[in-house]
C-alpha cells in the first residue's frame, strides 16, 4: 500500500541533503574548501539514503502498520549502519589529496566535527522527514474521511429524497382522469400542474439547495391536486409568504409535513376535517407552521409512502446541523408542527 508519493519523497532528499550540505561550508568554512566539499557530499549521499529508507520502506512498512517497535529499531540501525558506511573514506584518509593540509586543533574538535557532519544530520533528517510524511498522511486521512462521510450523506440524502409518496401520484392521476372524462376545463391545468411537480422532483431536487420560489410553487400543485377529491372543495387554509423568492432552501424539506396533514387529518370529512399551512419569512428565517385536525377514532389514509416525520427528522439534522428548531405538538384534537430554519 503506498502511503507516500514519490514527488513528495524526492522533495524531502533533495530538502535534507541541500539543508546539511550547506551547513557544512556555514560551520566548517574555515577547513580547507576540498576538504569541506568532500564532507558535505559524504553527509549528503547519507542523508538522502537515510530520508529514503525512511519514507518507502521504514514508515509504510513499520510505522503506519503500527509497528512501532520495530520501526524504532529499524531506525537505529539504520542510522549506524550508515554512519559505518560514512566512516570508510575516513578511514582512508592518508590517500586523499588534502589530507596534509588539514591539521586538527584538538581532539575535541575532531569528536565535534564528526558528530556535527555525521550524526546530528541523519537523526534531524530521519525525525524531520517523519514527522513530515506523518503530518501528510494524517491530512490525507482526514480529508478521505471527509470524502466517505460526505458520499455518505449525499447518499443517504438521496434516499431520502427519493421516498415520495406513490399514493399521491396515483390519486392525482385518477383525479385528472375523471376530469378528462367529464371533459372539464381544468384538465390541462392541472396535467401542467402534476408535471411540473414531477419535472422538480426529477430534475430540480438534485441540487443541494433551490430557491424557495420553487419549492412554494410544488407546496401550491400538490394543494391544489388534492383539492380535487372534492368538487366542493376542501377546508385548507395556505398562507405562503413569497416576498423573498430567491432565498435558497433543501429541496422537498416542507412537503413531508404537509402530506403528514393530509395523511391524517381525514380532510374528507368536510364538516370535522381541515388543514391549515402557513410560511412566512423574518428576516432570513423560515417559519413553517402546519395544523390539522385530529379524527375522533385513530385514522391514516396511506400506510404506504412518504418518508414519515422520523424520517424528515434527520434529513434536517444532515441539512441543517444547528440551524434548525423543530417542534412537534399534539393538543386535544389538533397536530401541530412549529419549524425554524435558518438557511
Amino acid at each position: 500500500m503506498k502511503y507516500l508519493g514519490q514527488k513528495s519523497t524526492w522533495l524531502q532528499i533533495l530538502f535534507w541533503s541541500t539543508l546539511w550540505g550547506l551547513m557544512q561550508f556555514l560551520i566548517f568554512g574555515s577547513v580547507k574548501i576540498e576538504r569541506t566539499t568532500f564532507m558535505a557530499i559524504n553527509v549528503m549521499l547519507a542523508v538522502s539514503v537515510i530520508v529514503f529508507v525512511n519514507l518507502e520502506v521504514l514508515l509504510p512498512k513499520l510505522y503506519f502498520k503500527k509497528k512501532i517497535p520495530f520501526y524504532i529499531l529499524s531506525s537505529i540501525i539504520l542510522v549506524l549502519l550508515i554512519y559505518s558506511l560514512m566512516e570508510i573514506p575516513f578511514w582512508m584518509e592518508k590517500g586523499l589529496p588534502f589530507s596534509k593540509p588539514y591539521k586538527p586543533r584538538s581532539h575535541n574538535r575532531i569528536i565535534i566535527m564528526r558528530y556535527m557532519t555525521k550524526f546530528l544530520p541523519m537523526i534531524i533528517s530521519l525525525i524531520g522527514s517523519s514527522l513530515f510524511a506523518i503530518a501528510g498522511f494524517a491530512a490525507s486521512k482526514e480529508k478521505e474521511m471527509a470524502q466517505l462521510k460526505s458520499e455518505k450523506l449525499k447518499a443517504e440524502m438521496d434516499f431520502l429524497k427519493s421516498q415520495t409518496n406513490p399514493h399521491f401520484l396515483f390519486n392525482a392521476l385518477n383525479n385528472i382522469y375523471t376530469l378528462s372524462v367529464i371533459k372539464s376545463d381544468r384538465t390541462p391545468e392541472n396535467l401542467l400542474k402534476l408535471s411540473d411537480m414531477l419535472r422538480y422532483m426529477l430534475y430540480d431536487c438534485k441540487a443541494d439547495r433551490v430557491p424557495l420560489k420553487k419549492e412554494l410553487e410544488y407546496i401550491d400543485n400538490f394543494v391544489a391536486l388534492n383539492q380535487l377529491k372534492d368538487s366542493q372543495g376542501l377546508n385548507i387554509k395556505i398562507k405562503l409568504d413569497r416576498s423573498q423568492p430567491n432565498l435558497m432552501v433543501a429541496p422537498l424539506i416542507f412537503i413531508p409535513f404537509i402530506e403528514n396533514a393530509f395523511k391524517h387529518s381525514k380532510i374528507e370529512d368536510l364538516e370535522k376535517g381541515w388543514i391549515e399551512i402557513e410560511l412566512n419569512i423574518i428576516d432570513t428565517v423560515i417559519h413553517f407552521n402546519v395544523r390539522n385536525s385530529i379524527p375522533e377514532k385513530a385514522y391514516t389514509k396511506d400506510t404506504i409512502g412518504g418518508i414519515g416525520l422520523k424520517n424528515v427528522k434527520r434529513q434536517l439534522e444532515l441539512i441543517y446541523p444547528e440551524k434548525h428548531s423543530l417542534d412537534i405538538l399534539r393538543k386535544d384534537s389538533v397536530f401541530e408542527i412549529i419549524l425554524k430554519i435558518h438557511p
